[in-house]
């Protein structure tokens, strides 16, 4: 009499299944969706490509935008300490306090790695305080397996006042340069008249991942 019991036992495991089938699912649809719309799947932030683009739009439109760079500190020492799951959910944090701070109207980027880049309009009177509740805000702990972790976030912050052109390429290396002044101090860097900006390729300081001027050529 124990056989008709069988197949209820089944259908619970398989239900019981369903879920996790579900979920997988349903990170498969969203890889894909982020992909196909130029975002980057691991933070939502947009690509490279799709970044420039409409980073440039904002600059060349309105001229009290800001463009940023955000550097997360000893990422390496992170991933080697943590792993890499507690490092990609670093950078999640990181890019959605990113893009909440940059607001609707804002847009952020995922340069590579741990590199970020944003765009923003920011009334210069208030510039100051939104770029201090910036690194107010990256300074929070982020938790990360159940535990509060500090991820230390360099910011360095330019406007076409400052580089004297909207040309998006000599902000962000102006912003670099910023970002570098203040690195590992946890204080977001703005640049003023006259600062230098870091050599570059492709708007990135030189020295950073992919930006070899040996390896572009190579893929030409």
């Amino acid at each position: 009499m124990t056989a008709p019991t069988r197949p209820s036992r089944t259908l619970h495991i398989t239900t019981a299944v369903l879920p996790l089938a579900g979920w997988t699912v349903h990170a498969v649809v969203m890889h894909r969706r982020l992909a196909a719309a130029g975002r980057d799947p691991l933070t939502g932030a947009l690509r490279r490509d799709g970044f420039t683009a409409r980073a440039q739009r904002l600059v060349d439109r309105h001229d009290d935008t800001a463009v940023l760079i955000a550097d997360l500190d000893h990422f390496k020492q992170l991933n080697d300490r943590l792993g890499h799951t507690p490092g990609d959910s670093a950078l999640a944090a990181v890019a959605a306090r990113l893009m909440e701070w940059a607001g609707p109207r804002g847009v952020v980027g995922r340069l590579g790695g741990d590199e970020f880049a944003v765009a923003t309009r920011i009334s210069p009177r208030h510039r100051d305080l939104r770029i201090e509740q910036l690194g107010h805000l990256l300074a929070l702990p982020v938790p990360i397996e159940g535990e509060p972790v500090h991820v230390g976030v360099s910011v360095g912050a330019a406007t076409a006042h400052v580089t004297g052109t909207a040309d998006l390429s000599a902000l962000l290396r102006t912003a670099d340069t910023a970002m570098y002044a203040g690195k590992h101090t946890g204080i977001p860097v703005q640049a003023r008249p006259g600062d230098p900006a870091a050599p570059s390729v492709n708007g990135r300081r030189a020295g950073r991942p992919g930006t070899s001027t040996h390896a572009i050529r190579s893929a030409a």
